[in-house]
Parts: structure tokens; sequence; C-alpha cells
């Protein structure tokens, strides 16, 4: 890796007594530096310790946060910065080597409030922002003994459902976390790879990409919880219905990634369309799925929305947007609810297919009884007890199957990770977690 000085110098601000930390966009934390394109992908730019809080009020004092900003690339090959928010958990086993698990949030928005690095911080203004609740899910990892290395995948730019890019940014987070002198990791420190929905869809690009672009990085495993699949497929089937404001947020942030799509999206879309999409770069998620319910992309452009879907320039952006073309190395569970009403199980099930064909050490738990937000907590103890396995000295060895169960939640081996699971809850709503 280049050499590159540390930046120590950020000075520790006690972020407590501090009414809103500085947006990503507005941050020069987030700045290129001036010799970025020379630097090593996953070369650190600069660093800061950092406070966390729930939902942006509850300081949580019992861990340690570093935010890394380091040299990545992004989906047209350009470098950039990126940024990761590293968490050491203050009960870590004295000699015991550190682990590290690489967490994809579910950012699934355009707008900067929803990043791991500004939504996580005390006096954050992200009201309906998913990382602010997935803490809690993280909280488990940490109390588990895991360093937990939360990328901003999306960029600064916000490009929701965007290919590949997720992939370098994660992958060049965990160089930069394991490369970190802080944090007592080094290449050689085993990675965990875990998201859900969005965050599965990042953590299903990094998983794919890390054999080619990071193979020096010991990813031991992948939890990819309903990892979308098919984002072009899922665009189709939530338009008009109740969360339409998903799909509305992925045409938000990729017209600006893909210019033959902005100039589609130009063409034919109305005054109130445009006026639509501009609104959504700057609301959470909540926000967006509550006002744009039901809403059908076909109100706001000329031609039949099945014409404009069948224009090159859209057909390009779906095949690109699809996961499963490139095989990972390591182990990988994938989590799906069949009955799931935002990822349509068909399309998990050909990304699955696509991984078996191409040799994928998979294992499939599909569940008949949750649906998308309920399967996340439910199915939570079933993929940390996998993933805990993977990092075992003599981990249990991988069956490629898929199994179709009632209730992930039914097995009693689930409910001691349940209390846990629960515990940490507990712990973050009071400011302990760590």
């Amino acid at each position: 890796m280049s050499e590159h000085a540390f930046d120590w110098t950020v000075p520790h601000t006690d972020e407590r007594s501090v009414r809103r930390p500085p947006r990503p966009g507005e941050d020069p934390f987030h700045d290129a530096s001036a010799d970025l394109a020379a630097l090593v992908p996953g070369t650190i730019v600069r660093s800061r310790q950092v406070h966390v809080a729930f939902l942006g009020l509850v300081t949580q004092r019992g861990l340690t946060a570093w935010q890394l900003a380091y040299r990545s690339t992004d989906l047209h090959g350009r470098p950039e910065v990126a940024v990761t928010t590293v968490l050491m958990p203050s009960g870590r086993e004295a000699g015991r080597p550190p682990r590290l698990v690489a967490y994809q949030c579910a950012i699934d928005a355009v707008s900067d409030r929803c990043f791991p690095s500004y939504a996580l911080r005390p006096g954050a203004r992200s009201w309906g922002a998913l990382p602010q609740f997935e803490l809690m899910l993280i909280a488990g990892l940490l109390d588990q003994g895991y360093v937990v290395s939360l990328c901003d995948h999306e960029g600064r730019h916000g490009y929701f459902a965007a290919p590949r890019e997720p992939g370098y940014r994660v992958l060049d987070g965990i160089r930069a976390a394991t490369a970190f002198p802080p944090t007592g990791m080094t290449q050689e420190t085993p990675v965990g790879v875990f998201g859900y929905s969005g965050g599965g869809m990042a953590s299903a690009w990094a998983a794919e990409m890390a054999p080619s672009y990071a193979p020096e990085i010991r990813i031991v495993g992948a939890v990819l919880g309903s990892p979308v699949g098919d984002p072009g497929e899922a665009f189709i089937k939530l338009n008009g219905g109740l969360n339409a404001g998903l799909p509305a947020l992925v045409v938000s942030g990729l017209r600006h990634a893909y210019p033959g799509l902005g100039d589609v999206v130009r063409r034919h879309t109305h005054a109130d369309g445009i006026g639509r999409l501009d609104a959504l770069q700057e609301m959470t998620t909540v926000e967006a799925v509550v006002r744009f319910a039901f809403d059908d992309f076909d109100d706001f452009v000329d031609p039949p929305l099945a014409d404009v879907l069948a224009e090159p320039e859209v057909i390009e952006v779906f095949d690109d947007l699809r996961l499963g073309r490139a095989a990972p190395r390591c182990p990988v569970l994938v989590v799906q609810s069949v009955h799931d009403q935002i990822i349509d199980v068909d399309d998990v099930d050909a990304q699955v297919a696509r991984y078996v064909e191409a040799g994928v050490e998979v294992s499939y738990l599909r569940d008949r009884l949750s649906e998308h937000l309920s399967l996340m907590i439910l199915g939570l103890p079933a993929m940390l007890t996998w993933l805990e396995r993977r990092f075992q000295d003599d981990p249990v060895p991988i069956t490629t199957r898929t199994r179709t169960v009632t209730s992930v939640a039914l097995s009693p081996r689930a409910w001691p990770g349940f209390a846990r699971m629960l515990a940490a809850a507990a712990k973050t709503a009071t400011g302990r977690a760590g």
C-alpha cells in the first residue's frame, strides 16, 4: 500500500455539546486530496475520532468510533474519497486477535442525511434514515466483540442502487480499517460482510467483486439479507404501489450517474415529475415512502411507461444493475422472505441460482411467515450464528442448499439470540452500546 501520512491533527470535538454536525456534502473531511489519483485504493487520506448516537440523541459511551476518509473509485473508474465509520467495542477480549465485520447499512436514499457517517452522529437531523435504527442491530455485533466498519457505500452523491461502486467503497473501507493502527488489525485480519435490503445489495457487490478487486482481503463469509437481486425488476414491481417511493429514489439518483438515463428522463418526464425527482434528493427513506406512496411513473411521462422502459438507454442501465454475474469466492448466506412486499423472492431466487451455477458455496434460507421488515429482525440470530461459525478456526463446512422454513423465529436455537439482541437494543437505547 502506498505510503501516505495519516492526518492525526483533526481535533476531537465533544459532539455531545454540538447541535448538529456538518452534512457530508458540506464537510471538508469528505473532500478529495490533491494527490488522490496517485494513491493506492484503500489508502487513508485523513482520520478523526467521533461520537456515535442513537437517533442522533443518545450518545453511546461504551465504544470508540473513528471515521476514515480513504481513496476509492466511483462507477466510472474515477478516483474519489470515500468514508467509513469504524466502531470498536470496549469489551473486546484481551489477547484475542480482532475480527472485522463490514456492515452495510440500508441507506436507500439519495440524501446525505442518510449516510452512516452523518446519521449516526450526535445532533444529526435524520428522521426517517434507516441507519439510525440499524444501530440497535449493529450493537449485537459489538457485543460479540467484532470491530464494525460502516461504509458510506453510496458515495458522496448518493447514487442509490448503482452497481459496482458500492463494492469498491466497501472493500477499500476494509483495506483502510485494517491498516489503521488504533484498530490493532492487519491485512491478515478475518473479515465478514453483512447487510440487509439495500445493505444486502451493497454487500453482494462487495462479495462479488472481492476476488478480482481485493483478493488479499480474508473474507470468511458474506451474509446477504434480501439482497434485491434485480433492481430493474424491483422498479417495475414497486412502481405504483405502497412502496413506490423506493424506485423513485433510484431514478432520482441514477439519472445523474448514467448520462443516457438522464437524457431519457429529461426528454420524457413532465415538469411535475422532474420536480418530484428533485425533491427526493433531500428526503430520507421513510419520508420518500410516505410522501410518494402509490405514485405511478406512467402519470409523469409522455409516452406510456412501457415504451420508456423499452428504450436502449434504460435497458442498458437495468442490465448493468443485475447482481449474480460474478462469483463470490467466500461462503455466502442469503436470507429472504417468500412473501416479501418489497424485494420479490423470484429475483433473489434467480440471483442464488446464478451463484450456484458458478460454484459458489451458498446457503439459501427462505422464510414463509415474515415479510421484508420483520425478517431483518427475526432472521438476525440465524444470520449472526452463521457468520460466527465462519470466523471459527475450524468452521462448519458449507452445504450448498436451499431451505424454506415456516419461520426462522420458531427454531429454539434462535431464542438465545433474540435475548442477546434485546439486551443489545436496550443498551443502545440507554447509551451503552459496545
